[in-house]
């Protein structure tokens, strides 16, 4: 494909300053592209915890520039880490490496990645206190409107604002999110209470109906919980709601020792339910193209939410360089072509993880062999190249028809 110099730098407006929409900020600008990001909030911060970032999105935030800013906040997660019984037994080892043997793997602290990508834009490139409550386009432009009174207008419009989307109406008919019926207990612990914990693991405990792990994170000065915990009511989805701490230390009473003594260190807690949705018939409407969970909400069980929305940001940003206004919505389809089948597959096996995780299985054998073979799925997404894919796709327009990522199959 025979690249367009454009007459003027593309117009990008971004709904949505959370850890998608900064990273796609910062991607873009990379490549040429005039952006401006919209925040409903008064000020950018992320509440929450810990968050991985594997390889295959740590690989994009390094090109970008971020590998000494994310390795001075990141806590590097290797040795040690592990698939446990509910009562220690090893089921297999957590693989960490892509097939190279590249360990690009982090915990990290959701506020450390944020100020980290935000530190790579200029101030006038963020707008707080801009609650997006419309949109509309013609063939030449497309435009918002604000809470606030204010409008802005832009060559291309990539909706970045979660599960919740308000933007996403404007791609397809609004269906709730769908309640997975698991409550996620949530919190930090200094390591420095737990001193014989291993320095890099990433600890995973799978028992009746419910799971509990552990990370590192801020450096391996923190240790980052989550426990999964089954609910017939509905729990709501934010990070800020307090949750009960006893409740949480009952859950997993006559777990492994590693266990109760950590949740015996808990003081406060705080908890979130778990939505996510199926895929949608369509991530974009003209100029208007949706952008991680506001296209693909996944379960965390994967640890890849975070991870695919970095991989559509720069994916966006490689099919738009050098691009006419004009071209943008033929653009934003090609961009939906090329994400959503491997997105499809993470939503979905996010889900299955799950129920791994959660013994859900009539024979835990199966289970067990399930999670021993893991590493061929892991090494699927950590080795993928969401760069290089583009690149190849937007170069050789043909392959747009059908490319877009090897296929997993499920044996």
């Amino acid at each position: 494909m025979t690249m367009i110099s454009s007459t003027r730098r593309l117009r990008a407006a971004i709904v949505g300053g959370g850890i998608g929409g900064l990273s796609a900020a910062n991607a873009l600008r990379r490549r040429g592209i005039e952006v401006t990001v919209y925040e409903q909030a008064k000020a950018l911060g992320e509440v929450g915890a810990g968050v991985f970032i594997y390889p295959n999105s740590l690989r994009q935030l390094e090109r970008m520039g971020f590998a000494d800013a994310l390795a001075a906040v990141g806590a590097r997660v290797g040795a040690g880490s592990e698939y446990c019984r509910m009562d220690g037994t090893v089921v297999g080892p957590i693989l960490t490496t892509d097939s190279s043997g590249w360990n690009g793997l982090y915990g990290m602290h959701r506020a450390d990645l944020l100020d980290v990508l935000a530190r790579g834009l200029p101030a006038s490139a963020v707008r707080t206190d801009h609650r997006c409550t419309g949109f509309a386009q013609d063939g030449a432009v497309a435009r918002l409107s604000f809470a606030n009174g204010e409008r802005a207008e832009a060559d291309v419009v990539i909706a970045a604002d979660g599960i919740h989307s308000v933007l996403q109406r404007y791609v397809v008919a609004p269906q709730p999110p769908e309640y997975s019926g698991v409550r996620a207990y949530r919190g930090l612990i200094a390591r420095e209470k737990l001193p014989g914990w291993r320095k890099e693991a990433h600890q995973v405990w799978m028992g009746d109906g419910k799971h509990f792990m552990v990370f590192p994170v801020r450096s391996g000065t923190m240790l980052n919980y989550v426990g999964f915990v089954p609910t017939s009511t509905e729990t709501i989805e934010s990070w800020s709601a307090a949750g009960d701490r006893d409740e949480l230390a009952a859950s997993f009473q006559g777990w492994d020792p590693c266990v109760t003594d950590l949740l015996e260190k808990v003081e406060t807690c705080f908890w979130w339910g778990l939505y996510d949705r199926r895929p949608l018939a369509s991530w974009t409407n003209g100029r208007l193209a949706l952008l991680g969970d506001a296209a693909h909400a996944m379960l965390p069980h994967l640890g890849q939410g975070a991870n695919q929305a970095i991989e559509d940001g720069v994916a966006l940003a490689v099919l738009l360089e050098g691009r006419e206004a004009a071209d943008v919505p033929a653009i934003l389809t090609h961009y939906q072509r090329l994400r959503r089948e491997r997105t499809d597959v993470v939503q979905a096996e996010a889900r299955q993880n799950g129920l791994r995780y959660d013994s859900k299985y009539a024979s835990l054998a199966q289970r067990d062999r399930e999670i021993a073979n893991a590493a061929e799925f892991r090494k699927w997404l950590y080795d993928y190249d969401v760069e290089k894919a583009a690149i190849a796709a937007r170069d050789h327009g043909e392959a747009l028809r059908g490319l877009t990522v090897d296929s997993w199959q499920r044996p």
